[in-house]
């Protein structure tokens, strides 16, 4: 039955997306789908455990299957993998591409495997050193959960093997798929499985989770031509999978320069009250949305062309797509992470309010939402950014980057934590993160062959303008909102004031942007209406590239 199922969905995946705004809406349809399963998710941890000591458990567990999968897989193998595997299916080697996909997998495998085993005999004593600050108790439930999370990254790192082949053949509705059913196992694990086993069912749902992510992809992956070999002593040999590897390694050292500071805002978290890092973790949840449906979206849609512009030396291509690409980035993310900002009691109370999430709970974590949400704009084109030096297949230049902004970020905790306690986890990786994008922009500058600064740099003006007007207009109907409500302490009425000032605050945004001549607002429209609506299009604007003007 299940084969089944698996088989129906994942059969939109044989007809390949040749936009760019295709792919992206695609994956960014699937990542609303994903994003809302995961405030559900969050809702039922919120309710049924609160921000304390269970939940606190809950993510420190994550801290080394996560790093685990970042180190190796994560943007690590896409980044390395997806370049040479394109590389080959263009220069028609088919059989060399499958080749060099079935001994990637074989050979994460065996390295997943036997880190994982490590990792389950010497959880105790590296739980100690991330979280010094947990009790006995608190400390012995983190082991335990992560024990069994250990399990994930292995179907996890099978899965982006899988997705890597279909985004190379640019299908990507089994990958879009598969957060989906990830944050189904976990909702299952929450809602049926602790209840009847307590705590530890929560990690159950993990691996469940890990395990449907991989199974949705396969039946794409088939249709696409995958045959895995089990010629093990034959990888080694392999120039294709040596160069995936030499690819990789820059960008894994990044990722892990990435998980150490996770673990390093972890192990201060650790320290503070109890439910700290879940009002962190809850608060990061919720303003990742706006990244993984638009900064994500668009830099893994546009990888592919930026992959094959560099392949070509197509230096003004590569230029006008990343560009475009940021801006359009830019053009939904700016206005949403200020109405983060202004409304950010509103969207944690109406997302997670419930149960033994109080109001102690709640301030908390839109405190750290606030500081999260200043840099949300670099966070989101830090994806991009970095995927355009990995088609250039400079995989250097962002772990440079990624080590200085990362040491900043560890240096500052210490220093705001006294002053801000748990926001200054917040706070320091929002500077980080700005200090990050602003490297990059600098290095792609000199490593492109291409580049123009007014192109990219005024209508992103432009874009930040609106978005600041729209935000005035926002904080003036909240105001207005609270003058004409005494009190704000049901559900509906905390509904109302958040759903009456966005809708406010984003018709006033697509106004101003109408005003000020704003470009994406007009591909916007035209995506939609020819797109979405699949009205006839009559016209075609000056300079459209298959791959360019078109979304």
């Amino acid at each position: 039955m299940v084969a089944k199922i698996v088989t129906k969905l994942s059969q939109w995946n044989n007809a390949p997306s040749h936009t760019i705004g295709g792919a992206a809406l695609l994956i960014a349809l699937s990542g609303v789908a994903s994003r809302i399963l995961g405030f559900f998710r969050d809702r039922i941890l919120a309710s049924q455990f609160g921000a304390g000591d269970v939940l606190d458990a809950y993510y420190a567990a994550f801290r080394i299957p996560d790093f685990l999968y970042s180190l190796l897989v994560a943007g690590a193998l896409s980044a390395a993998f997806v370049p040479v595997f394109t590389e080959l299916l263009a220069g028609k080697k088919n059989e060399e591409a499958w080749r060099l996909a079935s001994g990637v997998l074989i050979l994460l495998m065996w390295t997943l495997g036997l880190l994982g085993l490590l990792g389950i005999l010497f959880a105790p004593s590296l739980m100690h050193l991330l979280a010094p600050g947990f009790g006995p108790e608190k400390a012995s439930l983190t082991v335990t959960f992560s024990r069994i999370m250990l399990l994930s990254p292995l179907f996890l790192g099978m899965s982006a093997v899988f997705g890597g082949v279909l985004v190379s053949f640019k299908r990507f509705a089994a990958y879009s798929l598969a957060p989906i059913f990830y944050n189904l196992g976990i909702i299952f694990g929450a809602w049926f499985l602790a209840p009847s086993f307590g705590p530890i069912g929560l990690a159950w749902g993990v691996v469940l989770g890990a395990f449907l992510h991989m199974l949705i992809q396969y039946p794409a992956l088939k249709s696409a031509g995958f045959r895995a070999t089990l010629a093990s002593l034959r990888i080694w040999k392999d120039a294709s999978v040596r160069r995936v590897i030499t690819l990789m390694i820059p960008r894994s050292l990044s990722m892990g320069v990435s998980q150490i500071s996770l673990l390093a805002m972890t192990a201060f978290a650790s320290t503070l009250a109890s439910g700290s890092l879940a009002a962190f973790i809850f608060a990061n949840n919720i303003q990742s949305v706006p990244l993984g449906l638009f900064g994500i979206a668009f830099s893994l849609a546009v990888f592919p062309s930026l992959s094959l512009f560099a392949a070509e030396k197509k230096g003004k291509d590569f230029f006008v797509v990343l560009s475009e690409t940021a801006r359009r980035i830019l053009f939904f993310v700016v206005p949403l992470s200020l109405a983060l900002i202004i409304f950010r009691a509103q969207f944690v109370r109406v997302i997670l309010g419930t149960g033994n999430f109080d109001w102690e709970d709640t301030i908390l974590t839109f405190e750290i939402l606030k500081f999260l949400s200043f840099s949300l704009f670099a966070q989101s084109l830090i994806p991009l950014f970095a995927r355009a030096f990995f088609a250039l297949q400079n995989t250097r230049t962002p772990l440079y980057v990624a080590l200085a902004s990362e040491a900043l970020h560890i240096m500052l905790i210490p220093l705001l934590l006294p002053y801000f306690q748990v926001e200054a986890l917040a706070l320091s990786f929002s500077v980080a993160s700005v200090v990050n994008v602003a490297l990059l922009y600098v290095f792609l500058r000199r490593h492109a062959s291409f580049w123009h600064d007014r192109a990219f740099l005024l209508p992103v003006a432009k874009i930040i303008f609106a978005s600041l007007l729209a935000g005035a207009v926002a904080q003036l109907s909240k105001s207005v909102f609270a003058l004409t409500t005494n009190e704000l302490d049901t559900f509906i009425e905390v509904f109302l004031q958040l759903f009456i000032g966005v809708t406010i605050g984003g018709t006033a945004y697509l106004l101003f942007a109408y005003w000020l001549r704003i470009d994406e607002l007009r591909l916007v429209k035209r995506f939609v209406v020819y797109k979405i609506f699949r009205q006839p299009e009559t016209a075609t604007l000056a300079g459209d590239h298959p791959e360019r003007g078109e979304w």
